[in-house]
């Protein structure tokens, strides 16, 4: 119930903050000194690898798309999201790019940008509820489909897999959980599968990757569905003594989520075995792209773009651009029908990273 008070504590602030900007003009005199459009980008957090490869995107995408760029930095709390919406509002944007972690509790923020008549773009997650201009993410079930498709090949649709899920709050949470558990139940029912939230934390998920190989040592699968796990898990695999090649009897298959330079290259070094590729590059890309658009007053049907993605309706007032996320390996193999790129692939936004 606290957490309900607070934030409709600071959705009321919002409105009312909302109000005064529309008093002053600020929804129409979006433009920096040099006359480009002034957008907002909230960045949920700066503590992965991914996130921190968005963040340094998004102002070269801005620089070429010609807006200009405030931004903020939410930390994966949605009190923070609002006050930072709220200050965006107050320095004049006019369109706002955010990625609410938490996306069942956004609703109200919606609501006061959709009557301040500021276009929404979520990037990474769609909301439960409420209205935005665009979703611009990948097709998330498809990350557990992917991920699930490998193991189940790999242990030969046989014995014990750990799924590290982020938070059962975000549609990203639960879109990869079902992704997972639907594909394994339906292709692979002899894999048991021991589901361990953890809310985006890392140190949560090696804490309980450690419990379940301590009371089920024949776990032969890991994965992860995002990077945020990955240091925890290779620390407790090395010390269980199972960080091995992929050719040892003791290697447990490892696929993570997100396609950073660092599971790259664990996935060359042979510590872990595949991702899915989360187009963090495209991300900055097209959430500039579409609020740009919105600022311009262009709309969109559904159908396929011209940048390799489809976009589906979702539900009445939503519409997704679900950008490509391949799945990627040492060997650029096939898996239980799913293509994949090898590791070393200078296509990938993490072999592009320096």
């Amino acid at each position: 119930m606290r957490f309900r008070s607070v934030l409709y504590s600071t959705a009321s602030g919002l409105s009312a903050l909302v109000l005064l900007s529309a008093c002053n003009g600020a929804g129409t005199t979006a433009t920096s000194s040099g006359g480009k459009p002034l957008v907002g980008v909230d960045y949920p957090r700066s503590d992965t690898d991914f996130w921190n490869a968005y963040i340094a995107y998004t102002p070269e995408y801005a620089k070429a798309l010609g807006l200009s760029l405030k931004t903020t930095n939410s930390q994966n709390d949605v009190g923070k999201l609002a006050a930072n919406t709220q200050t965006l509002i107050l320095q004049g944007v006019k369109g706002i790019a955010m990625a609410p972690q938490s996306t069942f509790a956004i609703a109200p923020i919606l609501a006061q940008l959709r009557a301040a008549k500021i276009p929404v773009v979520t990037i990474d997650t769609r909301p439960d509820a409420g209205r935005v201009y665009m979703v611009v993410r990948a097709d998330n079930r498809a990350y557990g489909e992917k991920a699930c498709k490998y193991l189940g090949t790999k242990l030969g649709g046989e014995g014990k897999v750990v799924m590290l899920q982020g938070d059962l709050a975000s549609i990203n949470g639960r879109d990869r959980t079902e992704g997972f558990d639907d594909c394994m139940k339906k292709n692979y029912p002899g894999v048991q599968v021991f589901g361990e939230t953890t809310n985006w934390d890392g140190a949560e998920a090696a804490q309980k990757l450690q419990t379940d190989l301590t009371a089920h040592p024949d776990i032969k699968g890991i994965y992860m569905q995002a990077s945020f796990a990955l240091s925890g898990t290779l620390q407790v695999l090395k010390q269980e003594g199972l960080l091995t090649g992929p050719k040892n009897k003791k290697h447990v298959f490892v696929v993570s989520n997100d396609g950073t330079p660092r599971e790259l290259q664990n996935i060359s070094d042979g510590n872990i075995d595949a991702t899915v590729s989360q187009p963090a590059d495209l991300y900055a890309k097209y959430a500039l792209y579409y609020l740009k658009a919105a600022i311009d007053g262009k709309t969109f049907k559904p159908g396929r773009t011209d940048h390799d993605s489809t976009i589906v309706r979702v539900r009445d007032g939503i519409l997704e651009d679900q950008l490509s996320a391949p799945l990627v390996t040492a060997d650029g193999g096939t898996y239980g029908g799913v293509p994949s790129l090898k590791s070393t692939d200078t296509s990938l936004w993490g072999n592009s990273r320096d």
